[in-house]
C-alpha cells in the first residue's frame, strides 16, 4: 500500500466529513423548522431554492468521498503504475480545482482552499 496515497484519502475524508458536519451546524440547523431538510429560507430562498442549495452542499461531500475511494484504489499495490498515476492526477486536479474556487470566492479567507492543496501535495507525493 502507498502510505502517500492512504494519508491523502485520509485527509480527504476528513475534509467531507468535516464539510457536512460543519455545514449542519453553522448553516443548516438555523434553517430548519422540524424536518430533515431545511426548508426556512425565506426572504431570501423560497424552500424549494434551500432543498437545492442544501442538496448541493452534501452532494460535494459526496463527490469528494468519492475522490477519497479513488485515492485509497488508487494505494493498492496491484495497480499498474499509468492507471494509479492518472487517478491521482485526476483527484488533484480536482482538488486544486476546488481549492482554487473556495480561494477566490472567499478572498482566501475560508481555510478549505488551504486544506485541499495541502492534500493535493500529499497525494502527489505518491506518484512516483
Amino acid at each position: 500500500m502507498n502510505p502517500w496515497l492512504i494519508a491523502a484519502g485520509l485527509c480527504t475524508l476528513l475534509i467531507g466529513v468535516v464539510h457536512s458536519v460543519m455545514g449542519e451546524q453553522r448553516i443548516f440547523r438555523h434553517l430548519r423548522q422540524g424536518g430533515w431538510v431545511p426548508t426556512q429560507g425565506e426572504p431570501l430562498l423560497r424552500e424549494y431554492q434551500l432543498r437545492i442549495v442544501w442538496g448541493s452542499w452534501h452532494l460535494v461531500t459526496c463527490f469528494g468521498l468519492g475522490v477519497a475511494a479513488l485515492l485509497f484504489l488508487a494505494a493498492r499495490p496491484d495497480v499498474p503504475v499509468a492507471l494509479r498515476d492518472g487517478m491521482v492526477a485526476c483527484a488533484v486536479g480536482v482538488m486544486l480545482l476546488a481549492a482554487a474556487l473556495v480561494a477566490l470566492a472567499t478572498r482566501g479567507r475560508h481555510p478549505a482552499w488551504l486544506a485541499l492543496s495541502l492534500t493535493s501535495a500529499v497525494a502527489l507525493l505518491g506518484i512516483s
